[in-house]
């Protein structure tokens, strides 16, 4: 979607689309603004609660009975799990994903990890395709004036037209652009806590050969979990900052993260989009 300056501040039930690498500031943005007006729909929640909330707790349950305790109470339907999953904390579907490596570490082996990388590639394809219901919903039944939907970090790796198509007719596409010295920071904060990603599938194939090789690893299942993603997370960062600004290109526009920093209300957001709007049309 593409609009003039004026014809953003005029719109009267704004749908906007943020797309961004973690750490860009999407989600603090998201709570500065009026949570009576702005319906936050989380690209990340809406899959773990409908799309993979089954194979989220199909796997707390494999884990969970090979205690032996948790076992008897489980098989007796003495005890339920179930996850308690929100817009904040969204670690069931981290933990679901895993980490490719070595089953005493906790990593997976490289088919149930790949299994599982394709499953959350569908559930991302169909919450983005679930957008414009709830832009409907959100005014529908709970009369909210604005929407915002929050998009995964990993949305510019799908190669789906159809969703940015879709997103793009129904919501305003910005991209939130880290600035080099945040990149550092972004990176060095995941060496220090990696966590589990998504990665395309030619992606992962094509650096996992090249890390095996690097360290001498002639199996998979013989890596640590933690050192894998730790070596590959500057080179994914790297491989999606093009893609996010091309998707921002054809679809919608781009700010500064910096600038995003420095919104603290509403009016500034509001502003802050048509300042750009406008410079980006000149």
């Amino acid at each position: 979607m593409h609009m003039t300056a004026e014809q953003f501040l005029n719109w009267e039930n704004k749908s906007i689309t943020l797309l961004a690498m973690s750490g860009a500031g999407k989600t603090t943005l998201a709570n500065k603004l009026p949570k009576d007006r702005w319906f936050h729909y989380s690209g990340d929640y809406r899959i773990g609660t409908k799309y993979l909330n089954e194979p989220i707790l199909d796997n707390i349950k494999r884990q969970a009975i090979e205690v032996p305790f948790l076992r008897d109470l489980l098989l007796s339907d003495s005890i339920y799990i179930c996850n308690n999953l929100s817009v904040e904390n969204l670690a069931p579907v981290s933990s679901f994903l895993g980490k490719l490596g070595n089953a005493d570490e906790g990593g997976l082996s490289l088919d149930r990890f790949k299994h599982r990388q394709k499953l959350h590639l569908q559930a991302e394809i169909a919450a983005m395709q679930d957008v414009p219901e709830f832009i409907h919903k959100a005014e529908d039944i709970y009369g909210y004036k604005h929407f915002l939907n929050d998009a995964g970090g990993s949305v510019c790796e799908l190669d789906s037209v159809e969703v940015l198509e879709t997103l793009a007719k129904h919501s305003l596409i910005i991209y939130i652009k880290i600035p080099p010295k945040l990149e550092q920071t972004i990176i060095a904060r995941a060496k220090t806590d990696p966590k589990p990603l998504y990665y395309r599938e030619e992606f992962l194939d094509a650096h996992l050969e090249e890390f095996m090789t690097l360290k001498g690893y002639s199996n998979p299942e013989q890596i640590s979990p933690d050192e894998f993603v730790t070596w590959v997370f500057p080179c994914l960062f790297k491989s999606r900052l093009p893609r996010y600004q091309a998707i921002a290109d054809e679809y919608g526009y781009t700010l500064d993260a910096d600038d995003v920093a420095r919104v603290t209300n509403e009016a500034d957001f509001i502003q802050l989009i048509a300042d750009t709007i406008a410079k980006q049309a000149s």
